[in-house]
C-alpha cells in the first residue's frame, strides 16, 4: 500500500544555498563575486580529483605524517578553493622569494597590518607556512567566525590561549615542533595587528625561538593588506598587496644564550629593523597592545629598533605569544 511506503530522507541542501554561504558571497564586491565559482561546481571537481591528489612534500604540514587529510585540505584550499581566486582577483606581488629556502626549517617574521596577512604571506610561496593563532579565531561567531574556523583548521594552524600566564610557552613549544620537522613557521613579533599602520616594538619570543631551534629568521613585510581588510571590515578594497622577503638573519653566534634578556632584546630589535627597512613603516618604540589601549604615554615615532634595548630589557612579559594576532 502507498501508506506503508517509507518516506525518503530529505536531501541535503546545496552548499551555495546554505545561509552562511549565501550571506558570505552576497557581502563580496561584484568584481570579486564574478570570480568566485559556485560551491557545487567546486564540489564536483573535488569529487573527481580528491582520490588522485598526491600532495607535494613541500606542502605537507607538521601533522601530515599521521594525518594525510590535513595535507589534502591545504592543497585544495591553496590550489582549488581559495588560492586561484585570490590570486586572480588581488594579483599579489612577491619580492625576494629566493630568500626563502626551498627545504629545511626557518622562521618567517612579519609585520602585522590585517587578518589578511595570514592569507597573502603563504600564498606567494610554494612551501606551507604554519602560524600560531590565538584561540579566539577558532571560537568566533557569525559569518566571519565561520570563515575563520574553516580557514585556520583547514590549513593546520595551531590555536593558543594567550589569556594565561603560560601563553608564550605554548606558542614556543608549538613553533619548536614545527621547526623540528623541517617546516616554515610564521611569526608576527608585534604580537597583534597595528591599529594605525605603524610598526611597533617586537616581543622577544621570536628571538628565543630562533636560538632554541637554531634556525635562521627571514624578515618579511606585507604592504597594502590594511587597505584590503582594515580592522573591523572583512573586505574594503581590491588592490594588489606586496609581500617582501629579506635576506635570512643568522643568530648562531648567540647559541646557548636563550636565557639572556639583553641578547634576546638585541636579536629582536635587529629583526624589527630589517622588517622596518622592507615595509617602510614608521617605527614606534612601544608595544602595540599598550599603545592601542592607551596604557602608555604618547609613543615616540621614528626611533630605530634597539634605541631603548638596555632600558627595556628588564621589563616583564616581553616574550608574549610570538605569533599571536588580533
Amino acid at each position: 500500500m502507498a501508506g506503508s511506503r517509507r518516506s525518503e530522507p530529505e536531501p541535503e541542501p546545496e552548499p551555495e544555498r546554505r545561509p552562511e554561504h549565501r550571506a558570505l558571497r552576497d557581502r563580496l564586491p561584484q568584481t570579486v563575486r564574478e570570480h568566485v565559482p559556485p560551491v557545487s561546481a567546486v564540489r564536483e571537481v573535488v569529487r573527481d580529483r580528491v582520490d588522485q591528489i598526491s600532495v607535494p612534500e613541500k606542502l605537507r604540514g607538521p601533522e601530515d605524517e599521521e594525518s594525510t587529510p590535513g595535507a589534502v585540505l591545504y592543497w585544495m584550499l591553496r590550489n582549488v578553493l581559495v588560492g586561484p581566486t585570490v590570486d586572480r582577483v588581488f594579483r599579489p606581488v612577491a619580492e625576494g622569494v629566493q630568500n626563502v629556502p626551498a627545504h629545511g626549517p626557518a622562521i618567517l617574521a612579519c609585520n602585522h597590518l590585517s587578518y589578511a596577512d595570514w592569507l597573502f604571506l603563504p600564498l606567494v610561496l610554494d612551501r606551507r607556512v604554519t602560524f600560531v593563532a590565538k584561540s579566539d579565531y577558532f571560537t568566533g561567531s557569525g559569518i566571519r567566525g565561520w570563515a575563520q574556523r574553516r580557514f585556520f583548521r583547514g590549513t593546520g594552524q595551531v590555536p593558543v590561549d594567550r589569556s594565561g600566564g603560560r601563553a608564550s610557552e605554548g606558542a614556543l613549544r608549538a613553533g619548536l615542533k614545527v621547526l623540528q620537522r623541517g617546516e616554515l613557521f610564521g611569526i608576527f613579533p608585534e604580537g597583534t595587528r597595528s591599529h594605525d599602520g605603524r610598526l611597533y616594538k617586537g616581543r622577544t619570543g621570536v628571538a628565543r625561538l630562533a636560538l632554541e631551534a637554531g634556525v635562521p629568521v627571514i624578515p618579511c613585510a606585507v604592504i597594502g593588506t590594511d587597505v584590503i581588510a582594515p580592522p573591523g571590515k572583512m573586505l574594503s578594497r581590491v588592490i594588489s598587496p606586496t609581500v617582501k622577503f629579506g635576506r635570512p638573519l643568522d643568530f648562531s653566534r648567540y647559541q646557548g644564550l636563550a636565557e639572556d634578556r639583553f641578547i634576546l632584546r638585541s636579536i629582536t630589535d635587529e629583526i624589527m629593523y630589517a622588517i622596518m627597512e622592507l615595509s617602510g613603516q614608521t617605527y614606534v618604540d612601544s608595544y602595540a597592545t599598550s599603545a592601542r589601549a592607551g596604557q602608555q604615554s604618547t609613543p615616540e615615532p621614528g626611533r630605530n629598533p634597539g634605541a631603548a634595548s638596555a632600558r627595556d630589557s628588564g621589563r616583564q612579559n616581553d616574550a608574549a605569544p610570538p605569533a599571536d594576532a588580533d
